[in-house]
């Protein structure tokens, strides 16, 4: 096949118009199984790259946690899952522990039925694990964490001690408020910023330290508002200064003074917009192309990877090869050779169609939470060093591989609605007239049956329909964000919020921090934003007074969504470089206001 091939599809959902090439035909080859001989292709994708995104992400619960009760223990626990979702649900160390078996849910296939509906209902009867974490000490109220200690309100992290409040955070100590942050020590309100100590109100920085306000800073110390240094001490917006110099403006700033440290961070993002920006974040790519990447070689319309190769729509990922339509993880061990998944990692390999994937596990089609050496699974659920089940029965070698042909024959044969099936102006007002704070849910079943179907079950993600979460629990909301009746109207599931976050505060959070007693931490205080309820944890006092910082007016949801607001979208415009003028890909729309230059311009001017 040429490598100048490509074919036009028009996408099942949105109807916009995407591209196939031969690369894409050649990596679907690769991935494919093959049974006794027969290789059982995968056809092209349905949906385009946006819509294969939203579909995985609507799978994707990082940040809501609920109270409930363990369904094995009856103890109180916190889990991503409400208490009204309807299936059970273990804590954590009951699931892992060796006191059930997912197998004792084993069924056999129906081939007059559809596959996504009979795997519907097997997820819904397997006890679902509380929260994606493991290996940590102390760290509750945490999800899609790993291996930290003492941390408190932390989602997708893996290797922290001591932190709070930050979401892809990683082998850091003492700090809080974080977006994707790598090796941070006792750093405060930091966005992409790497190897840093006491760092604060700072973004896209590596190596710099004791310093505030900086943005595309390496190797800075003492530094405050300051863009594009490198190598540099004792700089105040961009001035140098002597030490003595430093201190004397450094003084006539009160850090304690909420309103202040918001008159300054004003003040330093209108300085910084002037500064060139380079047209993708990340060091040491070669051939690739999205943004926030590192390390990568070959890497199409990736966002969030640090060391890839040959991969194409990965988001927020490490160590991966070969991997195509991969939302979340890779982790330290990796993954390769998979397709269309969401959270799957730590050594797997030839893992597609598939959710919670870890541990060592390969060959593994159409299943979800399956850990630990698992292998050769097909349509399973919950199981832990497992081989060769379909629908978490127990086969032979043979068996398995004679059997699976023929449910991949049955899918290939089923139509089905796939990801958004317009609903019935019927289901819709039965939907919005259920119970107050209730989740709305909608079976495949149901939806399937909703509207015609124009493509078979073989060779698509879980279906959003299938979903375990409302749309509004999951990061779906975050990058594709719907109101309640545009969500229901497209046919996804939505959870109410609970009025009881919603309380009259009982105290007014002073200006600066030395009229803050220790009784904040018994009030309850409201967002300035969304107006629900948060409070301020005695370990959270104690940090705001170690670094003498002001208290926040927003909740932890509301404080996470600003810090990804300042960060670029998942979306590539092409624009010219402010300098030399050549075309370049970036992720800066053509009518914002930044300066954006090409890598080598960027480079010549910093340097």
């Amino acid at each position: 096949m040429s490598d100048s091939f490509h074919h036009d599809k028009t996408c099942f959902q949105c109807q916009q118009n995407f591209e196939i090439s031969a690369a894409d035909i050649s990596f679907y080859e690769k991935v494919s199984p093959h049974f006794s001989g027969q290789n059982f292709l995968f056809p092209p994708p349905s949906l385009c790259p946006d819509c294969r995104q939203q579909r995985r992400l609507a799978w994707r619960n990082e940040r809501t946690l609920y109270r409930r009760k363990c369904g094995a223990t009856e103890r109180d626990i916190i889990s991503v899952y409400s208490p009204d979702k309807p299936f059970p649900v273990y804590n954590n160390d009951f699931w892992f522990s060796d006191q059930w078996d997912a197998k004792k849910y084993g069924r056999d296939f129906d081939f007059k039925r559809p596959f996504f509906e009979q795997f519907e209902e097997l997820m819904n009867a397997v006890p679902q694990l509380a929260r994606s974490a493991t290996g940590n000490e102390n760290c509750e109220y945490v999800n899609q964490c790993g291996w930290c200690k003492d941390c408190y309100l932390i989602f997708e992290a893996d290797f922290n001690r001591d932190c709070m409040y930050s979401n892809n955070i990683y082998d850091s100590r003492d700090s809080m408020d974080i977006l994707q942050g790598y090796n941070l020590e006792l750093c405060y309100e930091c966005i992409d910023c790497m190897a840093c100590y006491n760092l604060h109100f700072s973004q896209d920085c590596k190596h710099c330290s004791d310093s505030w306000f900086l943005k595309n800073c390496i190797s800075c110390s003492s530094c405050f508002g300051c863009s594009n240094l490198r190598n540099k001490q004792f700089y105040f917006f961009n001035k140098p200064y002597t030490k003595e110099e430093y201190d004397a403006k450094l003084s006539e700033v009160n850090f304690c003074s909420f309103s202040e440290m918001q008159n300054m961070e004003q003040k330093f993002r209108a300085f910084s917009i002037h500064f060139p920006q380079k047209s993708l974040h990340g060091i040491q790519n070669e051939d690739s192309t999205g943004d926030y990447l590192s390390h990568t070689q070959r890497c199409r319309d990736c966002y969030d990877l640090i060391h890839g190769q040959d991969c194409k729509f990965v988001f927020n990922a490490r160590n991966t090869k070969m991997v195509y339509d991969m939302t979340v993880f890779g982790s330290q061990k990796g993954a390769e050779f998979c397709y269309e998944n969401h959270e799957i990692g730590f050594a797997v390999r030839n893992v597609c169609f598939s959710d919670q994937i870890w541990d060592g596990c390969y060959d593994i089609f159409y299943s979800k939470l399956c850990i630990q050496n698992c292998h050769h699974l097909f349509g399973c659920v919950g199981l832990k060093r497992s081989q060769y089940c379909i629908f978490n029965k127990q086969y032979s070698k043979d068996d398995y591989e004679s059997l699976v042909p023929r449910i991949i024959e049955h899918m290939k044969k089923t139509r089905v609605a796939n990801l958004l099936p317009p609903q019935s102006a019927e289901q819709k007002d039965n939907q919005s007239s259920s119970q107050h704070n209730s989740f709305q849910q909608t079976s495949y079943q149901q939806a399937s049956s909703q509207h015609k179907a124009e493509i078979s079950e073989w060779g698509e993600f879980l279906p959003a329909s299938l979903s375990p979460y409302g749309y509004n629990e999951t990061v779906a909301q975050v990058y594709f964000p719907l109101t309640k009746e545009m969500a229901l109207k497209k046919g996804y599931k939505w959870k109410d919020i609970d009025m009881r976050d919603y309380q009259i505060r009982t105290t007014i959070i002073p200006d600066t921090l030395d009229e803050i007693s220790d009784l904040i931490t018994q009030k309850i205080l409201a967002c300035a934003t969304c107006k629900k309820n948060y409070k301020i944890i005695p370990q959270e006092l104690a940090f705001y007074r170690k670094k003498m910082l002001p208290i926040p007016r927003l909740c932890h949801d509301c404080r996470h969504a600003a810090r990804m607001s300042l960060r670029n979208p998942r979306k590539l415009w092409k624009r010219v470089c402010g300098t030399c003028g050549i075309t370049i890909e970036t992720t800066y729309a053509p009518d914002r206001p930044e300066i954006v230059y090409c890598e080598n311009c960027y480079l010549q001017s910093v340097y």
